[in-house]
């Protein structure tokens, strides 16, 4: 174990100033610190965050991008930020307030009981959910199960989860990841392919609060079927070694 467990909320933020409020009392309900990274919001959404930075200060700290990163790019700049602050864990959780925060101590408890492991939401839709999306999540699980050799992960794309930072920053280190939308898959199959345990966990989710989506269904479809081949060539390459670890579990 850890000598010390110390996690923080990492909220990655572009342009949902009309929902982050709510979030940022939802997760102050329990006694975390709060990293709110602004992904080159639009100033509406900027004067909001200061604000709940300002209003929040000893529990809340403001990162500003410059330009819009991504997702991913917003997630991996928060986690520098929190391993340079010595922090051990981030709980990722998204702004919209499709998920729901009363879960954050099941999820910290999870995570400081098995410090090595990653934390993962298995989302558990309401009838917000479009259809279309629950069918495009189900065919990026197949391609999960497939690059992982495993059922390991049963929901790749959640943004509900804690991370154990000292093997994502090594990660970062070694690995060039994709900064959008792909990023939430592609870091746990990279996490598995080096023998992190994955913890799923089952989590309310619903669509979205502020109505507002980031997803551009071309961009991100074209990076997330890249993506989906990258990982298949790199599983084919490493695949004796996943065998291995599979016969002598």
């Amino acid at each position: 174990m850890t000598a010390e467990f110390r996690p923080v909320v990492l909220v990655p933020v572009y342009d949902h100033e009309g929902a982050i409020g709510a979030m940022v009392d939802a997760i102050l309900k329990h006694p975390l610190p709060c990293l709110l990274v602004d992904d080159g919001s639009s100033p509406p959404c900027e004067q909001v965050l200061r604000a709940l930075a300002a209003a929040h200060s000893e529990r809340v700290r403001l990162v500003r991008l410059p330009q819009n990163q991504g997702k991913g790019g917003a997630i991996m700049a928060g986690f520098s930020v929190a391993a340079e602050l010595g922090y051990t864990h981030a709980l990722q959780i998204d702004a919209d307030g499709q998920h729901d925060a009363d879960c954050i101590p099941q999820f910290v408890a999870l995570a400081r009981a098995n410090p090595e492991a990653m934390v993962c939401g298995h989302p558990v839709y309401d009838e917000s959910v479009p259809r279309h999306r629950l069918y495009a999540r189900y065919l990026t699980h197949i391609w999960v199960w497939i690059n992982t050799l495993s059922f390991d992960i049963r929901d790749s794309m959640c943004g509900l989860r804690v991370y154990p930072l000292a093997p994502v920053i090594d990660l970062m280190r070694d690995v060039r990841l994709g900064r959008r939308m792909e990023f939430d898959t592609e870091v746990l199959v990279h996490l598995v392919w080096r023998g992190v345990r994955m913890l799923n966990v089952p989590t309310r989710v619903t669509y979205p609060s502020d109505g507002v989506s980031h997803f551009q269904a071309w961009r991100d479809n074209v990076l997330i079927s890249r993506m989906h081949t990258r990982l298949f060539f790199g599983m084919v390459w490493r695949m004796p070694r996943l065998l291995w670890r599979k016969v002598a579990a």
